[in-house]
């Protein structure tokens, strides 16, 4: 716990300090770059690095490094595209994939890579349609303001609109995006080399990870031709050089109030912590069935103990009495600000009050939330499909902007992508799934519970979800298609368990939700932005907004940091990732690189830290120089950034890359990739 508390401190006055900031490109503070590094990007440069930036669909970062739709991002953003292409007698998550002709390129079952074309600010619209409002009639007319704008701008298939909310509610933005659906698989190295050292390396540095990958976006069954496009660095990151990092961070709380700190602390982060853990042990338990059964679900098990120690960072961090007490400092200053005029106090004074009251209702509810409609199914891909097709018939013949907002017109190609995708169920891991899905929902609700007495009545949980995975036609492509396109009728006829299961409880999951978002989301957002104005009028813009896995770009340097009373240098090298291998897992190297090691340059750079501030969904973004040259690939932090969501230190908050010489040196003495080489502009390069 140590390691973390330097990490949490103050903003002073609201305002960023050192390397700190995940901005958005249309408020990106060249002037303040320029000031601590010489260098200011201008509109041209950052419509270039906006363009050459890209977003995989599910919580990934990624770029464009070619013009003929070449996307780079990390193998762990790939995985699941990788094991949905894998069969038991055909590995890509062990063996690795290289498509050595575009023939081979593998198109993945489910993936979608967007594009950020165009910004616009929507606050107006936005806050003219809640004005006044409070509670439901608050929540319908902004749901409705925000399908009719989303509408508005998707005027095809291929483009997808988003309205983001930004300072909690105090602007909104509409987001613009070129949709790629077509995605196919380049290349990914094996998983022991792009996970080295596994989970006991995770979030630690000094790493040694080939976390990399390549996939393409397709249009009309050909490359899509891209304008905009990084080039790589012929000498890759550089100590001290300066460095930007564009990508989706995927969610900050920094602009929290204290009792949404206190929730989190308190219920939020422990409970889905033990959740966390009791999937971790059934998977655990699961994976000792057999090879085949962990192969199925290590894509999963990998999900599941990254997420737990990030939630472990960011419980120690809410757990510092000295970072809590200067978080409730921070939102004090800002109230006795407020107080201290009779018009701001009527403005904005009764805010963090109606944010507390909401907060106290979300308590309340929560385990009913989480289990009916938030949680519901515990991953399971059957449930998953069940509940988008039994909702589809109730949400698709409303008017748009009725709507549940996953139904929305705007959102529809992702809904039809995801119920229509080939990629493959497996029984028996659906079986646990659901089986640990149901056991919850009895320990948690209690036996009788009305929901529980309908959904398993005398059944075990054992024995439904058996009886559900085996009776369920769900898992076909061609029978969830012919039930969609068959409309309510046909969706309502069926007798198909999984769908039987879903309508069950579908209207108390869905009164649990409309209670949700009537009485605490959209109080949230109508208090979160009364917050947001008194902080604009307090310190104006000059400052970033919370994270909301849309595009933002950072700066830093590469950078070593403080640890334990030594320095922790930037960069590792190829030499110590055969230091570090013991043969066993996870220091197990793969066949290609034991074979590679005489033909290596071993003193060739392989990971690094740059002072860049990221979090969670920043996964695959590019790292690049002023000249917007790549120079590596962000995949991780260090243990210290873990606490990032609620605060940043630049000392010891560090981003995680692989080099950019490592790559390239990986790339051509491993794997003999001379196609993608070619294509990255580095096969005629000559050798160290």
């Amino acid at each position: 716990m140590t390691r973390l508390l330097p990490v949490l401190f103050l903003l002073t006055a609201g305002l960023a300090r050192a390397d700190e900031g995940m901005w958005t490109f249309n408020n990106f503070p060249s002037d303040l770059v320029k000031s601590r590094y010489g260098f200011a990007p201008s509109k041209e440069w950052l419509e270039k690095v906006r363009l050459a930036s890209a977003r995989i669909a599910g919580g990934c970062s990624a770029s464009f490094v070619s013009p003929n739709g070449l996307v780079m991002t990390n193998h762990h953003c790939v995985r699941e595209c990788v094991q949905q292409l894998s069969t038991p007698k055909n590995d890509f998550i062990e063996k690795g994939f290289s498509a050595a002709t575009a023939q081979q390129e593998r198109q993945c079952p489910a993936m979608e890579v967007n594009r950020l074309v165009d910004i616009s600010d929507v606050t107006e619209q936005v806050t003219k349609a809640t004005q006044g409002k409070e509670g439901a009639a608050f929540r319908d007319a902004q749901r409705a303001e925000l399908a009719r704008l989303e509408k508005g701008c998707a005027t095809a298939p291929d483009i997808r609109c988003d309205v983001v909310s930004l300072y909690r509610g105090g602007l909104y933005n509409l987001y613009k995006y070129q949709r790629f659906q077509d995605v196919r698989l380049v290349f990914a190295p094996e998983e022991a080399i792009a996970f080295f050292g596994g989970d006991p390396d995770n979030f630690e540095f000094p790493r040694y990870d080939y976390d990399v990958a390549f996939v393409r976006v397709y249009q009309d069954g050909k490359p899509a031709k891209v304008d905009h496009w990084l080039r790589w660095s012929a000498r890759g990151a550089q100590p001290g050089e300066l460095t930007f990092v564009s990508g989706q961070p995927g969610g900050t709380s920094r602009l929290l109030t204290g009792a949404q700190l206190l929730y989190q602390r308190d219920y939020a982060v422990p409970e889905r912590l033990f959740a966390l853990a009791q999937l971790r042990g059934m998977l655990d338990e699961f994976q000792q069935r057999g090879p085949e059964l962990t192969r199925v679900s290590n894509n999963l098990k990998f999900g599941v103990e990254n997420a737990y120690k990030a939630l472990v960072g960011r419980r120690e961090a809410l757990v510092d009495r000295d970072f809590f007490a200067k978080k409730l400092a921070e939102e004090q200053k800002l109230r006795d600000w407020v107080k201290a005029d009779p018009e701001r106090q009527k403005r904005y004074g009764a805010a963090w009050d109606n944010i507390a009251r909401a907060t106290d209702t979300l308590r309340e509810m929560r385990i009913r939330l989480r289990l009916l409609e938030q949680g519901a199914g515990m991953g399971s891909d059957l449930f998953g499909y069940a509940r988008m097709l039994t909702r589809s018939a109730e949400e698709l013949p409303k008017p748009n902007e009725l709507r549940l907002e996953e139904f929305a017109e705007a959102r529809k190609p992702e809904l039809e992508q995801m119920l229509f995708s080939p990629a493959p169920v497996y029984p028996q891991l659906e079986q646990a799934l659901l089986t640990f899905y149901l056991t919850k929902l009895r320990e948690q609700l209690g036996p009788d519970d009305p929901v529980v007495k309908k959904v398993l009545g005398k059944q075990s949980p054992e024995a439904l979800a058996r009886k559900l995975v085996s009776g369920s036609k769900l898992a076909s492509e061609q029978v969830r298609r012919q039930l969609y396109q068959g409309g309510p009728e046909a969706l309502r006829a069926s007798k198909d368990p999984m769908l039987e299961l879903v309508r069950s409880f579908d209207a108390e999951a869905r009164a649990i939700r409309e209670r949700y978002e009537q009485e605490v989301e959209s109080v949230l957002e109508k208090n979160g932005e009364l917050i947001a104005r008194a902080r604009f009028e307090a310190y104006g813009t000059s400052t970033y907004p919370d994270a909301t896995f849309t595009l933002r770009l950072s700066f830093g340097q590469v950078k070593g940091y403080p640890e334990d009373g030594k320095q922790v240098e930037p960069f590792t090298f190829i030499s110590g990732l055969y230091e570090r291998a013991t043969g066993e897992p996870p220091f197990r190297l793969p066949p290609s690189w034991l074979k590679a090691r005489p033909r290596l340059e071993l003193q060739t750079p392989f990971n690094f830290v740059s002072t860049n501030d990221i979090i969670g969904g920043n996964s695959g973004s590019p790292i690049f120089n002023k000249d917007a040259e790549i120079v590596g690939v962000v995949f991780d932090g260090n243990i210290q950034s873990l606490g990032g969501d609620y605060g940043f230190d630049e000392t010891v908050n560090r981003a995680v890359s692989v080099h950019g010489e490592g790559i390239i040196e990986g790339l051509r003495k491993v794997y003999d990739a001379r196609r993608l080489l070619e294509e990255l502009g580095q096969q005629g390069k000559e050798e160290k």
